[in-house]
């Protein structure tokens, strides 16, 4: 070990003197310079001096707490640095759109009530009592359009007993016809046709001789009645439905009522009907007594027919309007209402009863015919007691054009109702 690199004590001394050691390594010897002509000579025994370190350059983008650089911040600071990446501002906040709330609430209630509309009727439907009514046997050839039956019974399945006392319908057992009525869809021009069988009309029925065409339906329910009326009409009958007194006025109630406008006065005790004459709003009691009474009509069994269809035009009448359709609950209510009491055949199809239901519903604004088969006499004596009787050429001729296809856009000859013997 050199005796310059060992420690050298610190002299003590009793004075306050201080000792300055220099612990600097001294340079190594070497051959001076010669200094550049016209420069002056450092002073002899002067220590070289040591060129200065240029001073780090400052991080473009500062120091951080710790004395960390910190990267430039946008472009390259002028430095030769990578660029950075701009500084977004910060988005605002978003605005509330009300307008598209009520817009998508809107759009969902629209989706919801057509559901509704469109799910009512085939619900209905789904629920109907189906009965075979199709006849055994040789049938008519299909004829131009459509037509079907549509029969109102005096059944009274599911009234209550208390219901049967203030409609007075009785309390017999089973069904009979109460009315009796074809209705003709063409697929051609033409208005559609209701035409009233009057259900005291003598006929020939297939296997049990010639009687009232009700007895059709009480010896062999609705296959008789279709074949009875097929063979005296040489119409092909393409469905059935038949609605009976508890639907009529559970239709009418869930409508609220039906406007009716009585051509005279009525009081019918055997009906539970006591009405003026006048336009007026009828309620279910009333408006089931309205199709049902005929004692009190001079017309018989011809005026009950004649209301029964101007009641029934009044029905889909009301029930096409914007306060049934557009109102869900009284629209569920008025199909479920007409489905409870309706029996309808197995060959019937959710088509056919729209078809029958639309014709119902024209009869009130003129858009359909409303007639009666041709009659030739109102009260004559036959074996089954008095009867009416058709005028048969008369009533050839309408059925004739029914099955050809001619366009009705008037009410033939003799289906008014006016007897032709008179």
């Amino acid at each position: 070990m050199r005796d310059d690199d060992r420690a050298r004590p610190i002299p003590q001394g009793s004075d306050d003197d201080v000792y300055v050691v220099d612990t600097r390594r001294r340079p190594r010897a070497s051959a001076p310079r010669s200094a550049p002509t016209g420069s002056r000579s450092a002073p002899t025994g002067a220590l070289p001096r040591t060129p200065r370190r240029p001073a780090p350059a400052e991080p473009a983008g500062g120091y951080d707490e710790y004395g960390r650089p910190l990267p430039a911040r946008g472009g390259d600071g002028g430095r030769g640095g990578r660029p950075a990446r701009p500084v977004r501002e910060p988005r605002p906040p978003r605005r509330r759109r009300p307008a598209r709330r009520v817009a998508l609430l809107l759009v969902l209630l629209l989706v919801g009530w057509v559901a509704v509309t469109a799910a009512a009727p085939w619900h209905a439907w789904t629920t109907v009592s189906r009965e075979d009514t199709e006849p055994a046997g040789e049938r008519p050839a299909a004829g131009d359009g459509h037509t079907y039956l549509l029969v109102g019974s005096d059944s009274r399945e599911g009234l209550s007993a208390e219901q049967k006392k203030a409609l007075g319908t009785g309390s017999a057992e089973g069904r009979r016809t109460d009315s009796i009525i074809l209705v003709h869809v063409p697929s051609g021009s033409g208005k559609p046709a209701l035409v009233s069988v009057p259900r005291d009309s003598y006929l020939p029925i297939p296997g049990r001789g010639s009687n009232k065409v009700n007895a059709a339906f009480a010896f062999g329910g609705p296959k008789l009645l279709v074949q009875t009326l097929e063979q005296a009409t040489g119409l092909r009958i393409d469905g059935y439905v038949e609605i009976g007194f508890g639907g009529f006025a559970n239709v009418v109630d869930s409508l609220g009522g039906v406007d009716i406008c009585v051509p005279r006065d009525i009081k019918d005790k055997k009906a539970h009907l006591d009405v003026k004459k006048g336009c007026q709003t009828l309620d279910g009691p009333t408006a089931l007594g309205y199709v049902r009474t005929r004692y009190s009509d001079p017309k018989g069994d011809l005026g009950r027919a004649e209301r029964q269809r101007q009641f029934l035009g009044a029905v889909m009448k009301e029930a096409a309007t914007p306060g049934t359709v557009l109102v869900p609950w009284r629209w569920w209510s008025f199909t479920h209402a007409a489905a409870s009491s309706v029996f309808v055949g197995e060959d019937t199809s959710l088509l056919d009863a729209y078809r029958i239901l639309s014709t119902m519903r024209k009869v009130s604004s003129d858009e359909a015919l409303s007639l009666v088969v041709p009659v030739s006499d109102l009260n004559a004596t036959t074996r089954a007691g008095s009867s009416v009787l058709w005028d048969e050429q008369r009533a050839k001729e309408l059925f004739g054009m029914l099955r050809d296809g001619t366009p009705l856009d008037a009410p033939p000859p003799g289906t008014d109702g006016t007897p032709s013997g008179r």
